[in-house]
C-alpha cells in the first residue's frame, strides 16, 4: 500500500499550498466516508439488514440497526414504606396443586378426550377415577392408545384440550387423591 502511494505521489505534480508547502494528493473515499455510509445505511433499510461490518486495511465501520436491547433488569424506584406494629407479614402463597396427583402422557401423540367426536369425554373435572378408569386415548402414528388413570382419587383439572399435541411425561390431569 505505501508503495502503491508512493508511486502515485510522483506520477502526480505536487500542489503547493500556503507557505509553499505541498499538501496531500486526493485519497479515494474509505468507510469513514459519510456519503458512503448514508447510502449503505439506506440499502440497509431497502433489504432489511440489522448488521453490516466494512474493512479496509485496518481501518473498521460496523453499522447496525434496530432497538438495542439491555441485558439488565429494569429498575423501578419506589418510595420506602414506613415499619409500623400492625404490619404483618403477608402469608406464602398455597399451591392448591400440591398435593395432587398427576396422569402423564406415556408417549407423544395427540391427546383425545373421547373415542369418538360424537361421544362423550371419558371423563371430567369432579369424575371419580381408579387404577383401570379410561382417561383419554393418545393417537400415536395413527394407533390410538387407551390410557388408564393408574391412581384413585376426583379428577380435579384437566391440563390438555381436546387434539392437541402432548409430549413424553407431559401432565395431562390432575387426581385429588381418595
Amino acid at each position: 500500500m505505501r508503495k502503491a502511494l508512493s508511486e502515485k505521489k510522483q506520477t502526480s505534480k505536487s500542489k503547493t499550498g500556503v507557505a509553499g508547502k505541498a499538501t496531500r494528493p486526493s485519497i479515494k473515499p474509505g468507510p469513514m466516508d459519510v456519503g458512503l455510509l448514508q447510502q449503505i445505511v439506506e440499502l440497509m433499510a431497502a433489504h432489511d439488514l440489522n448488521t453490516v461490518d466494512l474493512r479496509d486495511g485496518e481501518n473498521r465501520v460496523v453499522l447496525k440497526r434496530g432497538a438495542v436491547f439491555s441485558q439488565q433488569a429494569p429498575v423501578y424506584a419506589t418510595a420506602p414504606q414506613p415499619a409500623t406494629a400492625a404490619s404483618v407479614p403477608a402469608p406464602a402463597p398455597v399451591n392448591e396443586d400440591e398435593n395432587l396427583i398427576p396422569i402423564k402422557s406415556p408417549m407423544v401423540g395427540t391427546f383425545y378426550a373421547a373415542a369418538t367426536p360424537e361421544a362423550k369425554a371419558f371423563v371430567n373435572v369432579g369424575s371419580n377415577v381408579n387404577e383401570d378408569t379410561d382417561v383419554c386415548i393418545i393417537e400415536a402414528m395413527k394407533v390410538f392408545n387407551n390410557i388408564k388413570a393408574e391412581t384413585s382419587g376426583v379428577i380435579a383439572k384437566i391440563l390438555v384440550n381436546n387434539g392437541q399435541t402432548v409430549e413424553f411425561g407431559q401432565p395431562l390431569f390432575l387426581v385429588r387423591p381418595a
